[in-house]
């Protein structure tokens, strides 16, 4: 599972994992959502967002669990839209999916650090909060008692840090 603020890496390491180890890879149900929204109204993310938001991200989420693939990488958790959520909105978040966010959980989460370079676009709006933003999604897993490896560096030292944390749990 990967987590961590916008444009960290998520996207780019969970498609490059799941290609190394032959897994399935679960995009995040809220950029394709929410980029619709823009296109269509631009407008960004409202409350009435989440439950739908959650919703869709479960639904990949099980019928990716479903497939043949003995490791699935998911872009993004109810987690992350429980964070989002109270981050954007003064702390609010859907009870319902609040409630989830803290059932769901996860083998491992990837925790992407902010060493990456900011890449603007439709959905992104946050490039001076990174810090900010970083140490609430950290905060979320320590406080949660969630196991997590903190992901740093190139491409390329990221991907040989978590193959090799992987690699010793699946063996």
């Amino acid at each position: 599972m990967l987590f961590g603020p916008e444009s960290s890496g998520k996207t780019t390491l969970a498609k490059k994992l799941s290609e190394y180890y032959q897994g399935t890879w679960v995009p995040e149900f809220a950029r394709e959502y929410l980029q619709q929204k823009w296109d269509a109204e631009q407008k960004i993310c409202e409350p009435q967002d989440i439950l739908p938001i959650a919703i869709g991200q479960m639904k990949l989420e099980n019928a990716a669990v479903k497939s043949e693939k003995k490791v699935v990488f998911c872009d993004t958790d109810l987690l992350e839209t429980k964070v989002y959520s109270e981050a954007y909105y003064d702390g609010w978040c859907d009870d319902e999916v609040a409630k989830a966010a803290l059932e769901n959980t996860y083998d491992l989460y990837l925790l992407t650090y902010i060493d990456t370079p900011w890449q603007a676009d439709d959905l992104r709006d946050r490039p001076d909060q990174r810090e900010e933003m970083f140490a609430y999604f950290k905060h979320s897993l320590i406080k949660h008692g969630r196991p997590y490896l903190l992901v740093k560096g190139s491409l390329e030292d990221r991907m040989q840090l978590i193959t090799n944390h992987l690699n010793s749990l699946l063996n």
